[in-house]
């Protein structure tokens, strides 16, 4: 295998023949011999060393066919994947993040492999990662990892206020963190702008960010459903200092929570480690639970990111494309990602394999009840403009919550619907 790194701006520049897609189909003289099948993989997705093990392990067993693996940019990859479905010497397996899917699979270019899903245990995927990739009934991504925020926490402080066990209810929750933010100890580091976060806590009470009806869609934050879950939110962040016009990034969080005066923060459980660089003092110092449900029988709902795979309808060789996609998306190649990367596999029921780590047992228990943003092709354009953000805001800084809410939900339905 020879794993290359592709800048975008060169793949773009000659993207009427994207030579660079290297799949070798008929028209290429080739005729006996391996297939030699090209495979995008996004930068920092999974190691080298994981990859180099998989082509060792896919090719012994697949003796026919040869994988040239091409890692990609994030930066630009939309346009680069529209331009190789488009074109007729396209790559042969894609990785996509799997809000992306609905996206691509609408330039009509991407394989259906609606008929694999039985084979593939679809029926134990994890709920965030294939809906998106199911789109008008047809499943075009297969899920291939997943990662999700939890609540990470200092357990000297949590200690200090005498507080013996992590919450598991969102009334719980309040009171904890409540008890928490006292004597110099902020509660919880909780900017305004979360809104991934807030999009757990709407999913909680039963709301959505957008509802489809027929082939438009209608924002939905002004449903007395999301409504609740914005007052959560507005109660949860005023346990602490954290700035009411700003995301996680700004400032960055790990940075914040690095300072030793804040008792937890919301984030996926590789942020603890960047936490403990910025404050080695904090190391073994963090843990972990996932945000809390309503009820303490099931944690509560949130955002899953991760990715899926997808097979371009232009690959030459298509068959073998999907025997890459069962392998990767396989219960041998789920666990060793796990441990390799401490993603969450696609199936609820691989979860186990995580369960000695404490932050991705946490992440692995939240994630069977993940969920995605609005299946809609136009949604990357509401998260560029993020009316959401504007909403949340506003509200934290004393608007009426129900007319914010129907501006951002008017914004959000122009923005679907162009």
């Amino acid at each position: 295998m020879k794993i290359r790194f592709i800048p975008v701006a060169a793949a773009l520049a000659a993207a009427c023949a994207l030579t660079s897609c290297g799949s070798s189909g008929p028209e290429s003289g080739q005729s006996d011999g391996p297939e030699a099948l090209t495979v995008w993989i996004m930068k920092d997705s999974v190691s080298d060393a994981y990859l180099q093990r998989f082509e060792k392990d896919f090719e012994a067993g697949h003796g026919d066919i040869r994988l040239d693996v091409q890692i990609q940019e994030w930066d630009g990859i939309g346009e680069k994947i529209t331009a190789a479905l488009a074109s007729k010497d396209a790559p042969d397996v894609i990785e996509v993040g799997n809000t992306q899917v609905a996206q691509y699979a609408q330039s009509g270019g991407v394989l259906d492999l609606s008929d694999k899903v039985g084979e593939l245990k679809g029926a134990d995927w994890l709920p965030g990662l294939a809906e998106p990739g199911k789109v008008d009934g047809r499943q075009y991504g297969i899920p291939w990892y997943a990662a999700n925020r939890v609540v990470i926490y200092n357990k000297d402080l949590f200690a200090k206020a005498a507080i013996t066990a992590p919450p598991t209810t969102r009334d719980e929750w309040l009171r904890i963190t409540a008890k928490l933010d006292r004597d110099g100890t902020q509660g919880i580091y909780l900017p305004g702008q979360n809104w991934y976060t807030l999009a757990g806590f709407v999913w909680e009470e039963g709301g959505e960010l957008a509802v489809q009806n027929g082939d438009s869609w209608k924002g939905a934050l002004d449903t007395p459903e999301a409504l609740r879950g914005m007052d959560f939110y507005e109660r949860l962040q005023a346990l602490g200092q954290g700035p009411k016009d700003a995301d996680e990034a700004n400032p960055p969080q790990a940075d914040v929570f690095a300072e030793g005066d804040v008792a937890q923060i919301i984030a996926v459980p590789g942020g603890a480690k960047i936490v403990e660089q910025a404050n080695p003092d904090l190391a073994g110092k963090l843990g972990f639970f996932p945000v809390p449900g309503t009820t303490a029988d099931r944690p509560g709902a949130t955002f899953t990111g991760g990715s899926d795979l997808i097979v371009p309808l232009a690959s030459a060789h298509q068959d073998a494309a999907y025997e890459v996609v069962r392998s990767l998306a396989g219960e041998k190649e789920q666990t060793e990602l796990a441990r390799a990367m401490s993603y969450v596999p696609n199936r609820t029921s691989l979860a186990r394999v995580l369960e000695d780590d404490e932050g991705n047992a946490a992440m692995a228990a939240a994630a069977a009840r993940g969920r995605a943003t609005p299946n809609s092709p136009q949604w990357a354009a509401v998260e560029a403009t993020n009316p959401i953000k504007e909403y949340m805001t506003a509200v934290l800084t004393g608007a009426d919550p129900a007319e914010a809410a129907r501006t951002a939900s008017d914004a959000i339905s122009k923005t679907l619907n162009p």
